[in-house]
């Protein structure tokens, strides 16, 4: 596929998002239910290494008994553990969110900061997870590139690289600033539909004719 103009980004975006609705994507009731900067910190904390499914019914236990970080410290660890489960590692992600509603009180007001630099700094928040707040929350032109993104950009073309972190930066230089926000729900929600990890269902495409990797 290669570089893309602006409108062919528009394009793109809108194919993935229009087939992954289509197809009822996770990701989109997911973030239904995580509109708030807090509730997106604390989503994408949880939401490593497990499903989104799984994870949306986590935070929905959870954010019936803490939404704001001062509900959250007042749960004990076991409580937290056992509102989260059965998200991956549970226990020290249960561990982390303690920290992290400390952490937001302590040195934040209790809001959740709005730079890279400051989200990256809070107990359990790495690159991807500050750029899905920085862009799906707060509107940002962050780009936070997960497996499907990486996957899904190689796949088509339209970058060729090795890790998460080449694939991001190569992304910011070729998608326009004000689409930034919408590429890691779009990538997502099409990559848990159509453009799967394992047998991606190339036959029912929309991008097939123009996708190196179609099959």
């Amino acid at each position: 596929m290669g570089a893309l103009e602006h409108t062919a980004w528009e394009e793109l975006l809108e194919l993935m998002e229009t087939e992954a609705r289509r197809r009822r994507a996770p990701v989109y009731e997911f973030r239904k239910h995580v509109s708030t900067p807090f509730r997106a910190l604390v989503a994408v904390l949880l939401s490593s290494r497990t499903r989104d499914e799984t994870t949306l019914r986590a935070v929905k236990r959870l954010f019936r008994r803490a939404e704001t970080p001062e509900a959250l410290l007042a749960l004990s660890e076991q409580e937290l553990e056992e509102l989260i489960y059965p998200v991956g590692f549970y226990r020290s992600k249960a561990k982390k969110l303690r920290e992290l509603a400390r952490v937001l009180l302590e040195k934040h007001g209790g809001k959740v900061p709005e730079s890279f630099e400051e989200l990256v700094r809070l107990p359990g928040i790495g690159r991807k997870s500050a750029n899905v707040v920085l862009s799906g929350t707060f509107g940002k032109s962050a780009i936070a590139v997960d497996t499907h993104v990486h996957r899904i950009s190689n796949r088509l073309g339209i970058v060729s690289t090795s890790s998460p972190e080449e694939t991001e930066a190569q992304l910011h230089r070729l998608v326009p600033e004000e689409l930034k926000p919408r590429l890691n729900l779009a990538f997502v929600a099409f990559g848990q539909t159509v453009c799967r990890p394992v047998k991606p269902l190339c036959g029912a495409c929309p991008l097939a004719g123009v996708c190196p990797s179609s099959s």
